[in-house]
């Protein structure tokens, strides 16, 4: 049986004509088709339903598509093809960059769209038989984080967050048990761009420290490596483990 055989499509088009173009075109080829009209409706469906691919059209109705692929890329890796109008290289760069796997500009033929899709399904077919469906939330102890919804939990109680704060959180756990260096916390937080300094970093990882750990001095869930960065620690992990 083919790789791309009922691989689970969401195609994201607030362009009905458009949207029911591209659902013809995919019906013949055995997908199981899902289909969404704005950024949040694709959020939201991508969390619940674990699509293998996710057709991307950037120009929606209520966000921008690229705010789509970050803010997915926060908790999944599942393939993203952006399908736009916008042929600019700029844009094309801004989407790539935020996470996309592939740039699609319209118009285009029925056959590249194919092609480009099955070759996404072939690059990402190693990773198992049966696609892996990954998880919407995170749970750590009594920590829990929402991430489609865009909320941490802490014992059940809603953690008040500024937005750096919740990204930091939501890095560290994508990355459990692993030690993150300053240099790419910062990267990835603030942007290569961005003139945040150590600093801030470690301004911002004190006023998170001190909403989720009960003893900052004594961490359950963040770790301090000096002169390097930060972990995230299983929380049943032995306490003086650096």
């Amino acid at each position: 049986m083919p790789i791309e055989s009922h691989a689970k499509i969401l195609v994201v088009e607030d362009d009905a004509t458009v949207r029911n173009l591209v659902l013809t075109a995919l019906e013949a080829q055995s997908f199981d088709l899902l289909a969404e009209s704005t950024g949040r409706g694709a959020i939201a469906s991508a969390a619940t339903n674990a699509p293998d691919v996710v057709l991307l059209d950037l120009g929606l109705p209520d966000i921008d598509g690229i705010e789509v692929v970050r803010a997915i890329r926060v908790w999944s890796q599942m393939p993203i093809i952006v399908v736009s109008a916008r042929s600019e290289d700029t844009d094309k760069i801004a989407a790539l960059d935020a996470g996309a796997d592939d740039y699609l500009t319209k118009p285009f033929s029925v056959g590249e769209l194919q092609a480009r899709i099955r070759t996404t399904l072939r690059r990402s077919s190693y990773l198992s038989n049966a696609p892996m469906r990954e998880s919407s939330t995170f749970e750590n102890g009594d920590l829990r984080i929402d991430y489609s919804a865009g909320v941490a939990y802490l014992s059940g109680e809603e953690l008040h967050l500024t937005p750096i704060e919740y990204k930091l959180l939501c890095l560290l756990s994508h990355n459990v048990d692993r030690v993150l260096t300053h240099s790419f916390i910062l990267n990835e937080v603030w942007g290569v761009e961005h003139q945040a300094d150590l600093a801030s970093l470690r301004v911002f990882m004190g006023t998170l420290r001190k909403k989720i750990e009960s003893d900052p001095a004594h961490p359950r869930y963040i770790q301090t490596h000096v002169g390097v960065g930060y972990r995230m620690i299983r929380s049943d992990a032995p306490k003086d483990a650096i």
